[in-house]
């Protein structure tokens, strides 16, 4: 627990908080609503303001700090590599050694994806943000389709979920169910889908002979903080294999121990033919995501100049990579996250009991969603900021609770108390 006697101020300006306000108001694009709050440092599960206060961070960047804000392994790793000079973008005409270790660290770090192509291992690709690597997916599903499945090139489609986030690119926001994502950003991309997120009959119904995807979330974050009816990844899979589709999973923000499992699809014990990651997958320190599919099928589809990322796999982010994958086997992450996911939940869940603002708790591991009748979730965050407590809306009406999955008893027990106080 923080202790003030201890605390030492560090920041990168001494610009009042006002002044940040108004910088960003005046210089920036209005497209989040923010809390007040100007962060003037993160360490561990805590963010620091300019007085001195600190904030409990329940929201870990939506899953990218989930080791901790700069634990010092990643830190010291990629201290490491700038000082070393190893760490700069390098054209991708010549090798990097952090790269090659990035990628064969990352492609063992999941079990043999798309088995029925055989078990010759995974291949990853490297991009930066997360919607990169749904680009990427999403372009080994259409090139699947049309070389192995003989669609004609532009006819192929992919079946997407109602409430979907995969991001906010002009395809991805193409197939997005929420209009503030869609309106006024047209034309869109065709080739989407949808069906409702749980409804394997409706997933049924809508595929056809020009179906060469299904690109879905194992648990939906942005939806809601939505948990899929049991043997829905099942019924998914069962599909794929019978219709000869590929299944891919968004795990950016569930996976790497988020809901108590290294992956969120073990859950069900269903591989997918394409993985997504991103966020965590460097601690939440510099952008770095990847598309990752049995090595038989990512040959098949990228070849020399069918795509490329300047940055996508270069060495700084590949060395926070690489440490953030050991840190997150080596402190048992994953075990974190189920132990003290299953003891917040269980004290959320009594909370909700004698609660008259909660409709339902939902979520695994520290992937925590607590639905409120009136639909006005942020008026409890902003509630909860002045507590201590950083947190935000899923869909307006569920709080959403995603700690750095190194948060410890004491901090759990002050996460329990203030929730009580909002909240009863």
């Amino acid at each position: 627990m923080y202790n003030p006697d201890n605390h030492v101020m560090n920041s990168y300006s001494a610009l009042s908080d006002d002044e940040i306000f108004g910088f960003e108001d005046r210089y920036g694009a209005h497209h989040y609503e923010r809390l007040n709050l100007v962060v003037r440092q993160a360490r561990g599960c805590w963010i620091t303001d300019a007085n001195g206060r600190q904030y409990l961070d329940c929201l870990a960047a939506y899953s990218a700090a989930n080791p901790g804000h700069h634990h010092p392994e990643i830190v010291n790793a990629m201290a490491a590599a700038l000082l070393g000079n190893y760490a700069s973008v390098i054209s991708n005409v010549v090798y990097t050694d952090p790269l090659g270790v990035f990628l064969k660290k990352a492609a063992n770090f999941a079990p043999q994806l798309a088995p029925r192509f055989g078990s010759n291992g995974n291949k990853v690709l490297p991009k930066n943000g997360g919607v990169e690597s749904v680009e990427t997916a999403i372009k080994m599903m259409r090139y699947y389709g049309w070389k192995k499945k003989g669609i004609k090139d532009g006819r192929q489609e992919i079946i997407v979920f109602n409430n979907n986030f995969h991001g906010r690119m002009i395809s991805v926001v193409s197939f997005s169910s929420t209009p503030k994502y869609r309106e006024g950003f047209g034309p869109l991309t065709p080739g989407f889908v949808s069906a409702k997120y749980g409804d394997i009959d409706e997933v049924k119904k809508l595929v056809n002979a020009n179906t060469c995807g299904i690109l879905v979330e194992p648990m939906q974050g942005e939806g809601g903080m939505k948990v899929p009816p049991p043997g829905f990844l099942q019924g998914l899979r069962d599909i794929a294999d019978q219709e000869d589709i590929l299944l891919t999973f968004d795990e950016i923000q569930v996976g790497l121990g988020r809901t108590g499992k290294r992956f969120c699809f073990e859950h069900e014990d269903v591989v997918p033919d394409g993985l997504i990651l991103g966020k965590a997958l460097s601690g939440g320190l510099v952008p770095l995501s990847i598309f990752m599919t049995n090595s038989d099928l990512m040959d098949m589809a990228f070849t020399v100049g069918s795509d490329g990322s300047t940055f996508g796999g270069y060495p700084l982010a590949c060395v926070a990579g690489i440490a953030a994958l050991t840190v997150l086997e080596e402190e048992d992450l994953v075990g974190s996250s189920a132990r003290q996911g299953a003891k917040l939940k269980a004290a959320i869940e009594k909370i909700a009991e004698k609660s008259s603002h909660v409709k339902e708790v939902r979520g695994k591991g520290l992937f925590i969603g607590i639905e409120v009748n009136k639909g006005n979730a942020m008026h409890f965050c902003r509630q909860l900021l002045d507590l201590g407590l950083i947190v935000n809306d899923s869909h307006g009406h569920t709080i959403r609770i995603s700690p750095p999955l190194n948060i410890n008893d004491d901090e759990i027990d002050f996460l329990i108390k203030n929730l009580k106080k909002v909240l009863l």
